[in-house]
This record gives structure tokens, C-alpha cells and sequence, in this order.
């Protein structure tokens, strides 16, 4: 690979990693448009480390505390904040670790890949988004989180599965039909992101591991560093504007891209 081509890939997984317009989505897209040659399981694998250091870095003070408290919580005790928060996070991440499991051994992952399933979803689940975005109480924050909503929103996450749908989208999407405040709900789309990524990255690194060439580290560390900070600015740069501005620019901006990605597929 390129230098151009790894910066590329890690700049669009960076950026749309937790923008609601789907990471996997333009991924994916990325060779099929523009003719360049798949990045690759160990590119994939360092990008998603990147990220996961960016919004680690980003929500330290809670990550740190529900690190803290996993014990706690696995032996089913959260009478800490810390504790209470890693339950959440672990109740959340079932449905999308046991369906994406699934999906991956069924090998039905590899049909959802497609340009025209890509158009529906960003278009459909935008306009889902739209729709949450504008009739939620905004009263809930994160302290309101309990163990019935973190279910209801881990449900809402494995719909993500479905190429083109953002997993940060639709975490939002069922936070906000539950009532929680922008920014709360894009903080608890954020905090989830952390086990789902993980879970991810073992999977796919045991794949990686396989046909892992020791000529590709480098490449991997500069993608893993370029996703790391184009994460960090993007996510930060979205908590900020959410305190004046909706998502309805990206809701635009998945409709834009929505009927660009149905017209190549159906012409």
C-alpha cells in the first residue's frame, strides 16, 4: 500500500468511526469507488486500534472507573459508579457481539457488502435518526442510564451490522427515542463503542494474525497513528457542536450520499 492509500482509509475510519454516517459503510465503499485495492485485514485490525485509543483518551475519567470496577461488576455487584457503568456497557454489548458472531460463522457478513444494501441503509437509518433527533424529551442523562435501557440500546447497536447503518447512529437513534439528551446520548454511543471495538479488533486480529506479514507492521502502526488522531478531532469536534447544533447536517449528508450510492447501484 501507498502512504496516500493508508492515510486515506485511516483518515475515513478516523472521522466516521463515531460520526453517525457508518465507518464500515465507507470503508467499504472506498475500493469499490475508486478501483484501489482492499486495505487488507491488518489495516482494518490498526485503524480500529487507532480509534479506540482516541475515544479512550477522550472519555478517560470513565473509562478509567469502569476499568476499575469490572470485577465489581462481573461478580454482579455495581455499587460503584465504576462498576455500575461497566455492567451497562457489558449488557450492551451482547446483542452485537452474539449476532456478529453469528453473521461471521453463517458467512452471511459478505452479503451485506453490497452497494445497493450500503444506499438503503444510510439512507433509511437517517431518516430514523431525523426522526428520533426531533421527538426526544431531551431529558435523560447519563446517570438516568439502567440496565433496561442499556438492553434496548444494545439491541439498537446490532442493527449496525447491516453495512451503511452506523453504529454510532443507531445508538444515538434508540438513546434518543429513550429520552436521553443529545450529548448524553452521543456519550453513551461513544462509551459503547469501546467493548464493540474491542470485540472487533480480537476477532478480526485472529483472522489478521493468520496471514500477517512483518512487512505490513509499519504500515499498520502509521494507519493505527493517523485513525488515532483524525478519531480524536472528529470526536471532539462533534461533543462541542452538539451543544448548539442537531444531526440533522448529518442526516443530510447520509441522504446526499444515500441517492449517489442507489444511482450507481440501480444504473
Amino acid at each position: 500500500m501507498t502512504l496516500f492509500h493508508i492515510l486515506l482509509v485511516a483518515v475515513i475510519q478516523g472521522i466516521t468511526e463515531f460520526l453517525p454516517i457508518s465507518s464500515s459503510g465507507h470503508l467499504i465503499l472506498l475500493p469499490k469507488l475508486t478501483g484501489m485495492a482492499d486495505q487488507g485485514l491488518v489495516i482494518d485490525v490498526a485503524v480500529h486500534v487507532g480509534t479506540l485509543f482516541a475515544v479512550t483518551l477522550y472519555f478517560w475519567s470513565d473509562v478509567r472507573g469502569a476499568v476499575i470496577g469490572l470485577p465489581d461488576a462481573i461478580a454482579g455487584r455495581a455499587d460503584t459508579p465504576g462498576a455500575r457503568l461497566a455492567q451497562l456497557l457489558l449488557i450492551a454489548s451482547i446483542p452485537v457481539i452474539a449476532f456478529g458472531a453469528l453473521l461471521k460463522l453463517s458467512g452471511y457478513d459478505e452479503s451485506l457488502r453490497s452497494i445497493e444494501v450500503i444506499g438503503w441503509a444510510t439512507i433509511i437509518f437517517g431518516l430514523v435518526l431525523y426522526w428520533a433527533d426531533k421527538i426526544g424529551r431531551r431529558k435523560k442523562t447519563t446517570e438516568d442510564w439502567n440496565i433496561t435501557d442499556a438492553m434496548v440500546i444494545g439491541v439498537w447497536q446490532a442493527i449496525a451490522l447491516i453495512p451503511g447503518t452506523s453504529r454510532s447512529g443507531i445508538t444515538i437513534t434508540g438513546a434518543r427515542f429513550l429520552g436521553y439528551r443529545r450529548q448524553e446520548a452521543a456519550r453513551i454511543s461513544m462509551l459503547m463503542s469501546i467493548p464493540t471495538i474491542v470485540a472487533s479488533a480480537v476477532l478480526l486480529g485472529t483472522e489478521a494474525a493468520i496471514e500477517a506479514d512483518p512487512s505490513v507492521l509499519i504500515s499498520a502502526a502509521t494507519a493505527a497513528a493517523f485513525a488515532f488522531v483524525a478519531a480524536l478531532a472528529a470526536l471532539g469536534l462533534m461533543m462541542r457542536l452538539l451543544q448548539s447544533v442537531s444531526f440533522t447536517p448529518y442526516v443530510i449528508y447520509r441522504l446526499v450520499l444515500g441517492v449517489f450510492l442507489l444511482g450507481i447501484a440501480y444504473s
